[in-house]
């Protein structure tokens, strides 16, 4: 290339930059600074759930432990403190489970709804759903686990949720509509889950007609 040449190429780079310099300096500085952002967002993510991981494995040593008041507290600081990690669920259906069993139901029906409201994914909500609606069933409280029941449940639910509506309805006396949904339950269920299956029957049979 001549002198000439090498002339041209430069006056064409300085009036290009006198155009776009500003735009293209602008341009990559926002691409640094979006992805500054999007690294620190993700080690503030992942220091976030480190920090549940030992909030959880505290939690399962308290359950051990069965202090249900050390239990409530720990679920409270998980779910005010990292509510949106996946170890909240967890914590809540785990409160939940030691709260029923040592008897504090209000402390179980607690934890069961922050999972209902606040789960990330649906398969824990629908599981806080279940556990709940049993609870309801305990307190004779037919139409409110019918009604927290009612929504169309995850395919993979569907047998032990139709299941669990049949136990709601006989209590209520209503036969035949638990007839109805205790064959739903039964269409549903694998023919490999014997036991669950022999249960419906003998449900079913149990009401007669």
């Amino acid at each position: 290339m001549s002198y000439h040449d090498e002339q041209e190429s430069l006056e064409n780079v300085k009036a290009w930059w006198a155009k776009w310099g500003n735009a293209t300096t602008w341009i990559v500085l926002i691409a640094l600074v979006i992805a500054a952002g999007y690294n620190g967002w993700n080690y503030w993510q992942r220091r976030r759930a480190a920090e549940a991981a030992v909030l959880y494995d505290h939690l399962q040593q308290t359950v051990n432990g069965n202090d249900q008041a050390l239990v409530a507290r720990v679920a409270a600081d998980m779910e005010d403190k990292f509510g949106s990690t996946a170890y909240a669920q967890m914590t809540a259906l785990t409160a939940a489970k030691t709260l029923y069993t040592v008897g504090n139901l209000a402390g179980a029906k607690t934890q069961l709804q922050w999972a209902i409201d606040h789960a990330k994914d649906a398969e824990y909500k629908q599981i806080a759903k279940l556990r709940l609606a049993l609870i309801l069933l305990d307190e004779k409280n037919y139409d409110a686990g019918l009604k927290l029941l009612a929504d169309e449940p995850l395919d993979a639910f569907k047998g032990v949720i139709a299941d669990r509506r049949g136990d709601l309805l006989a209590a209520q006396g209503k036969h035949d509509d638990a007839r109805a949904a205790y064959k739903i339950a039964l269409g549903s269920l694998s023919a490999n889950d014997i036991s669950a299956r022999q249960l419906i029957q003998f449900k079913l049979d149990a009401l007669g007609g």
